[in-house]
């Protein structure tokens, strides 16, 4: 406790005799700047300030007075270096602190500057700031050579002018600092990067500095050589299968520094196309294939070879036609139908009357027809770029069959007689009329007659007859002729 009441008393004598002068104790500055000495004089409470002399103290030679400066009188500036560019600052100066400035500083003008600071009754006090002078950093440059990936590579900083200079390497905002793979020599002068990365390429910058000036060299960026990988193949269009006579175009890219250079293949033969693009103009059927493209770098001298892209290219479908074997299908006989067509054939399917068939190749093959078959048939003809549709009208040719005669069984005299013969015939049938087996000169499905006479009764015949088929049919009809009507009496 008694150490403690000590220590406050010693503090308080301190306090009050502790009258102390306040400099920068030192001050950079470059040629053709203008500097500022501070001087402060602390604790003079108390106290009169007298007189404040500057004294300028050169690495070589003698103290000289440089300026002065009493109450109640101007400053005064004796002859020295500095004179004409030395002067209080403010002016006339602040008594309690009488700094000075030097404008235009020199070279030579380097030195200690002493502020002396004369009171009463407590005497003089003073402080010492020593003047650093330096050479302002000039322009800043970076050489580097070009590297390829995983070599080292060296980035050198080179500055004009200056001195006391400090080297920073700076990659992007983030300052960079020695590690495995960084080395920083020659007083930092010189990066060096072990196994540099294409992600290396920076932008680096050499930043210079001392006390009074800095200067930062342009951003360089190291082209890195790399590659060449990840190549990719692709065809444009994109697709399976090509008509002949298309335009195709092949591209082939490459991460590659520098870029790379593209050679072509087909079913591994080279081909003399270079370049990025392939364009196959007009592609026949026989330039179907396996292409490939090879990426060459000629600074790491590597290549790489792409997967094969298949091209097929196939021939349109024409002069699609379906024929038969005969020109006039009977029912019962055998048919074929033959499709044909001109091109690169992948499939046929069969249809009739828009209803799919279950067959699919060339020939539709009928063993015995039926009536039931004719009708509209098509072939279609498709590969993957094409698809041509025949079309063939069969008519099955049957009959005569059904035969049937409409009309009257009882008529009287005087009276017109009509009968109507049907069969089911294709082509239609022709018909002949017969009665009591004599042939009726009538050759129409619709026999017509006055009958004149008793003898008109009979059996009559209508015989059907298809000239393609070369078959008849008949049908008999009985017919009895009357004197008088049904249901009447003569008076």
């Amino acid at each position: 406790m008694e150490t403690a009441v000590i220590y406050v008393i010693i503090l308080g004598v301190i306090s009050a005799t502790g009258q102390q002068v306040d400099v920068e104790p030192e001050v950079f500055s470059y040629p053709g700047q203008t500097v500022h000495l501070r001087c402060a004089l602390i604790n003079a409470a108390g106290n009169e300030l007298t007189q404040v002399t500057w004294t300028y103290e050169p690495k070589e030679g003698n103290r000289t007075n440089i300026a002065v400066f009493r109450p109640n009188n101007d400053p005064h500036y004796p002859d020295s270096p500095v004179k004409g560019r030395v002067s209080f600052s403010p002016s006339p100066p602040n008594l309690d602190s009488p700094s000075i400035q030097i404008s235009d500083v020199r070279m030579t003008d380097e030195g200690n500057y002493i502020c002396s600071i004369s009171t009463f009754p407590a005497g003089n006090r003073q402080g010492t700031t020593s003047l650093v002078m330096l050479e302002e950093v000039g322009k800043v440059t970076v050489t580097a050579t070009d590297p390829v990936e995983f070599s080292s590579v060296s980035l050198s900083c080179f500055v004009s002018s200056g001195s006391s200079l400090s080297f920073l390497w700076l990659n992007g905002s983030s300052e960079v600092t020695a590690s495995d793979r960084v080395q920083l020599t020659d007083g930092n002068t010189t990066l060096t990067i072990v196994s540099v990365t294409r992600y290396d390429q920076g932008p680096f910058r050499c930043h210079v500095f001392n006390a009074v000036s800095n200067g930062t060299s342009a951003p360089v960026n190291l082209s890195i050589s790399f590659g060449p990988e990840n190549i990719n193949l692709t065809k444009s269009p994109s697709q399976d299968y090509y008509v002949e006579g298309s335009d195709i175009s092949l591209l082939c890219s490459a991460v590659s520094r520098p870029a790379a250079l593209f050679n072509w293949f087909l079913n591994r033969v080279p081909l003399s196309d270079t370049g990025p693009e392939l364009r196959l103009i007009n592609i026949k059927e026989d330039q179907s294939g396996n292409y490939s493209c090879q990426a060459f770098n000629n600074k790491t001298m590597r290549n790489e070879t792409s997967q094969p892209s298949i091209i097929s290219v196939l021939k349109p479908i024409v002069n699609a036609s379906v024929t038969s074997s005969t020109n006039q299908p009977v029912e019962g006989n055998a048919v074929n139908l033959t499709c044909e067509a001109a091109g690169s054939f992948f499939a046929r399917k069969w249809m009739k009357d828009g209803a799919d068939l279950i067959q699919t190749g060339r020939v539709l093959s009928f063993q015995s027809l039926k009536k039931t078959d004719s009708g509209n048939y098509s072939c279609n003809i498709s590969n993957p770029v094409s698809s041509v549709e025949a079309e063939y009208i069969m008519v099955v040719n049957y009959g005569p069959e059904n035969v049937q005669i409409k009309g009257p069984s009882t008529i009287s005299l005087n009276e017109n007689l009509t009968l109507t013969c049907s069969a089911e015939s294709t082509p239609t049938a022709n018909f002949t009329w017969k009665l009591n087996e004599t042939k009726i000169l009538n050759n129409s499905a619709v026999l017509t007659k006055h009958i004149t006479d008793l003898s008109d009764s009979g059996e009559y015949t209508c015989e059907a007859m298809n000239r393609i088929t070369e078959k008849t049919s008949s049908a008999v009809h009985g017919l009895t002729v009357t004197q008088y009507l049904p249901g009447t009496r003569q008076c």
